[in-house]
């Protein structure tokens, strides 16, 4: 799954390179989806999607790829075409094929990939009538089935770590982002009276935002560098495509407290050096990490699957 991370592309970069890979490749519609254990592309075309095709589209992706992670991407690349994509798309934004079944943000992910790619006169009718008999059938699914009984989202998985942990309620938590993924989390941690919130974010305003819920601090994600207020735990989740964590700043972050820190990042890619893990007493929580819980989850929700 880590590798999954050369092939994420944030908003900045769809906007950059969507529309000459449609042109390119002549695809009459695209949309890019893009969560924490998938990188999937929905396209209309007329064109044979052969392996050398497949390649190539990996390559426009990620310019920088080795050959061994291109052939391995490209072996292990699913393709889907006719109703059976259309019967994956159903599947997909119904959980079964999340890391945590049962989870409900997928269906939320699915629809924001659609907006942001209509956005941008990717998409036209055929993809917006999917993503319309997508959502419904999926909401069905979860309204008629136990699949999404006593759920358990990528975000509650992180909570039970924390609280398995023994994190004391007034411990002081630096959320590096105020995205989706880390509002739930912020919500979810204050609905089990966790109080004592400081938000970053690239956009001042929408930390904001957030730290007016949690009654909280907002900064800039610029501010990062040089916040030696120190802290218990660190939940981060931006779109960056590079380490917002470094040896550096953390050593800033941590004001001279070296007793061991949590940090829970659910970024893909990860928003922490590796040095960062290398170099100090950190429990550190991932995406990856979660993937066992996941899967022990999974059987358990065999049967309403089948």
């Amino acid at each position: 799954m880590e590798k999954l991370a050369l092939l994420h592309l944030n908003e900045e970069a769809q906007s950059l390179f969507l529309e000459k890979m449609k042109i390119d490749f002549s695809f009459d519609e695209l949309l890019h989806l893009s969560t924490c254990n998938r990188v999937e592309f929905f396209v209309c075309t007329g064109t044979l999607l052969d392996q050398t095709t497949i390649k190539n589209i990996l390559k426009f992706v990620n310019p920088q790829l080795s050959s061994d992670d291109l052939s391995q991407f490209a072996n292990s690349a699913e393709l889907f075409e006719g109703d059976e994509a259309i019967n994956h798309v159903f599947e997909l934004a119904s959980s079964l094929k999340s890391l945590v079944v049962g989870e409900r943000e997928i269906i939320t992910q699915v629809r924001k990939a659609y907006e942001f790619c209509n956005s941008l006169n990717l998409t036209g009718d055929f993809i917006r009538l999917l993503v319309k008999q997508t959502i419904e059938t999926a909401k069905e699914v979860f309204t008629n089935t136990d699949i999404a009984k006593n759920p358990v989202s990528v975000v509650s998985l992180a909570y039970r770590q924390l609280r398995d942990l023994g994190i004391k309620n007034d411990a002081k938590i630096i959320m590096v982002g105020s995205g989706e993924t880390n509002t739930t989390m912020a919500n979810y941690l204050q609905k089990h009276k966790y109080a004592n919130f400081t938000i970053f974010n690239r956009t001042l305003s929408n930390a904001q935002i957030l730290a007016e819920k949690l009654n909280a601090t907002a900064f800039s994600l610029s501010d990062l560098n040089s916040y030696n207020k120190g802290f218990d735990v660190m939940i981060t989740c931006t779109g960056s495509t590079e380490p917002i964590i470094t040896n550096s700043n953390y050593q800033t972050l941590k004001a001279g407290d070296n007793s061991k820190k949590v940090i829970i990042d659910l970024a893909l890619p990860a928003d922490v050096d590796k040095e960062v893990l290398a170099m100090n007493n950190i429990h550190y929580i991932d995406i990856n990490s979660l993937k066992t819980q996941a899967e022990k989850n999974l059987e358990l929700r065999k049967g309403e699957i089948e």
